[in-house]
């Protein structure tokens, strides 16, 4: 063999190690491309809104009372009840009849005057309105278990990041979600 076949071939052996020593290493050296999803689990947020809701009610109130003693019902009542004692008997238990007729028939119509005043009512239509809450979830989030290289780790994400996550080529994760051409948001 000649001497410079001998050049040639060691020269080529040696590229040849050397262009596959540079490949293993960038293939080794250059770590994994995605991080391996483990678990993914939604994120819920509860909102709370409050409105005001309203609703026409009859009311029925009292009118307002004149005579708040019922004198008028204890005059008329008075006299006649007197007016009826003064027909039972006579001469002295006349008088007694009267004066007993007069109270009495003064503590009835006082009673009849504000039985008849509780009963003068009015009904009217009023709103009456009250806040209410309305309750929703609202997703907010996912939290992503992932591994790189046997080491578990947790992430919240704005998306569901399906079976696994880019890495850069420094090995951080790449958390935003990449649009598809021609799609804007």
């Amino acid at each position: 063999m000649n001497k410079s076949m001998l050049v040639g071939a060691i020269l080529g052996a040696v590229g040849v190690t050397a262009g596959g020593a540079v490949a293993t290493y960038k293939l080794v050296g250059s770590g994994p491309e995605y991080a391996e999803v483990l678990a993914v689990q939604p994120v819920n947020e509860t909102i709370q809104t409050p409105r005001e809701v309203c609703n026409d009610v009859a009311v029925t109130r009292q009118r307002p009372v004149k005579d708040q003693h019922q004198i008028a019902g204890t005059v008329i009542g008075a006299v006649a009840g007197g007016l009826l004692g003064n027909q039972v008997g006579g001469g002295t238990g006349k008088k007694i009849a009267t004066v007993a007729g007069a109270v009495g028939g003064g503590y009835a119509g006082n009673k009849v005057q504000e039985h008849m005043q509780a009963s003068d009512t009015y009904t009217t239509t009023e709103t009456r309105c009250k806040t209410v809450t309305d309750t929703s979830e609202q997703l907010v989030g996912y939290d992503v278990k992932y591994q790189i290289d046997g080491k578990v780790s947790q992430v919240r994400m704005d998306h569901d990041p399906g079976s696994r996550i880019p890495l850069t080529d420094e090995g951080q994760l790449v958390l935003t979600q990449q649009q598809p051409a021609g799609i804007q948001q």
